[in-house]
């Protein structure tokens, strides 16, 4: 019987294209034998970049940055909770946060990405020589655990082992994770029939290596930084590569949420230093929760959740911001979260105000307004409507811009900058070799539409577009609701209506379906809830097997 074997770490590349490697030296008796695997000298970067709030922030060290007023240096501003216990904690600290201590922590101009963020690494990861100093040099520290870092483990151990020896019949064998991508059910992705992967192209993608990497951004700021930080990193890596004598050429772009949106900046700035992208769960056009959360505060419940999942949401929104003081301080004026809100090719109207009259016993709904009516943006600069955005009383309780117009000033440029991003930066650009899924699912309710809803006071006033709209703001009720006076006399509660269609329970099926007819195959992929996306077993089969697709365009 040949002596067992145990992996030892992975081997690290050295500049003169050499590979190094550290064990330990044991007893004679000792008859384990350690074993390294050499790589490829053929090198594929795949780089996961995360969604917004996906990257761990901290108060900047770099003298370049403003310093925070609230934090030390280096002190950890948002670290996304893992797990249910941390969960608890991190609501009960952001819960007790007012408006202005939430401003000044969450100040764009003031953060760094931080790498120093939560890795757990599974058990089984010592089976296949994986150290938490390894990754962490791949930047995984910059990304929430709890939703990339299955993502992460699965692609660095699948993407690098495709076949193995069978040890009863000494024969090779395709590895089982490959064999469960290979026998997936094409209907977990949406399709009926799809070129499933050969045994030949799994051949050819193993005679590449496949160094995983996050790629952590500052999501206050406009996505147009976030892309050029995206693109250093890219150039980074492949140096990193080249310097020691490997064959790096391109990487693949993994990407989830806003992440798509960075990620197709950059790949329209360096196309050829990409061989593709895959994205996933991305407001393809925008999503109008962003302007629920923004105007009423993050929502706390869903029908389609059951009740562990909206205790979940009630935690979220205490750290999010449950009332419009709280999130309006933070996203006013961050460009990046203001590139998340619906944008021109979003489907108009959206924004709709109801009221609700009682009619021969029976309540009906009537929608009054539908907006926008061309140009979204005008919409997001209206400060002085009822349903505006932004209200500036709200927007800046830390007095950081020193009056209404320095105020203003920083809130158009912010929408400006997200006109400009949707417009001119993306457009409608995808990268040549883009892949993309979505959820279109009924059992995670989205935001497709916000609506004002209100019970007509039954004074005998008559509601019109006019009047509702010309109607004047008289405070904030509960759950992010608004009093509106009209015409002086009649006054009406408006409450936001809850989620209205099928998606991933943030971004609607309307926007996940954007990239339809401009990428080369988009997945209708049911299951799975926005954050947690990339922790279903049909996305990371489908994640896998667009890899190995991707890898045959390689000459």
């Amino acid at each position: 019987m040949a002596d067992p074997t145990r992996p030892l770490p992975h081997l690290v590349p050295q500049p003169d294209g050499s590979w190094t490697g550290r064990t330990v030296l044991t007893p004679t008796s000792f008859t384990t034998r350690g074993l390294f695997t050499l790589p490829s000298s053929k090198v594929v970067p795949v780089i996961v970049v995360p969604g917004i709030m996906g990257s761990n922030l901290r108060a900047a060290t770099s003298p370049a940055r403003k310093a925070n007023e609230v934090l030390d240096p280096g002190a950890p501003a948002w670290r996304a909770p893992n797990g249910t216990l941390e969960g608890l904690k991190t609501a009960r600290k952001w819960n007790k946060l007012d408006p202005k201590r939430r401003q000044l922590i969450l100040d764009a101009r003031t953060l760094e990405v931080d790498s120093r963020g939560d890795i757990h690494l599974p058990p089984d990861a010592r089976n296949y020589g994986t150290t938490e100093a390894e990754v962490r040099q791949r930047w995984w520290g910059e990304v929430h655990w709890d939703s990339y870092g299955r993502l992460l483990h699965g692609l660095h151990i699948g993407l690098n082992h495709t076949f193995e020896m069978d040890a009863m019949d000494n024969v090779r064998v395709i590895c089982r994770h490959w064999q469960d991508v290979m026998a997936c059910d094409p209907g977990r992705w949406g399709f009926r029939n799809l070129d499933k992967l050969t045994e030949a192209e799994l051949e050819n993608h193993a005679r590449y290596y496949y160094p995983v990497y996050a790629s952590g951004y500052n999501w206050l700021e406009s996505c147009e930084d976030s892309a050029k930080s995206l693109r250093h990193r890219i150039e980074r890596i492949i140096t990193f590569w080249t310097e020691r004598k490997r064959e790096c050429r391109q990487v693949i772009l993994v990407t989830h949420s806003m992440g798509g949106l960075v990620a197709r900046a950059c790949a329209k700035e360096i196309p050829e230093r990409i061989l593709g992208v895959i994205h996933g769960a991305m407001p393809a056009l925008g999503a109008p929760v962003c302007y629920r959360r923004i105007a009423c505060g993050t929502e706390k419940w869903s029908p389609s959740n059951g009740e562990v999942d909206n205790i979940k949401a009630e935690h979220m929104a205490e750290i999010l911001g449950e009332q419009p003081r709280d999130t309006m301080a933070v996203m006013a004026t961050s460009p990046g979260a203001l590139q998340l809100l619906p944008n021109h090719l979003y489907p108009q109207p959206w924004l709709h105000v109801c009221v609700v009259s009682r009619v021969n016993n029976k309540e009906e709904p009537r929608d009054v307004v539908h907006l926008p009516a061309g140009n979204p943006y005008d919409l997001y600069r209206d400060v002085q409507s009822w349903y505006r955005l932004i209200d500036p009383r709200l927007a800046d309780p830390a007095g950081k811009y020193k009056g209404e117009r320095a105020l203003m000033d920083a809130f158009r440029q912010a929408v400006g900058s997200a006109e400009r991003f949707h417009r001119e930066v993306l457009g409608t650009y995808y990268h040549p070799n883009t892949y993309a899924f979505y959820g279109a699912d009924p059992a995670h309710m989205s935001f497709g539409a916000v609506r004002w809803v209100a019970r007509d006071p039954g004074n005998g006033t008559v509601f019109t577009e006019s009047n509702i709209r010309g109607a004047a703001g008289s405070g904030y009720g509960p759950m992010g609701g608004r009093r509106v006076r009209v015409e002086g006399r009649a006054e009406l509660q408006f409450v936001p209506a809850r989620q209205d269609v099928a998606g991933d329970g943030t971004v609607p099926y309307q926007s996940g379906a954007g990239p339809l007819g401009k990428v080369g195959q988009l997945f209708d992929i049911r299951g799975f809830d926005h954050q947690g996306a990339f922790n279903s077993d049909a996305v990371l089969l489908l994640t896998h097997h667009l890899i190995a697709k991707l890898v045959q365009k390689l000459p």
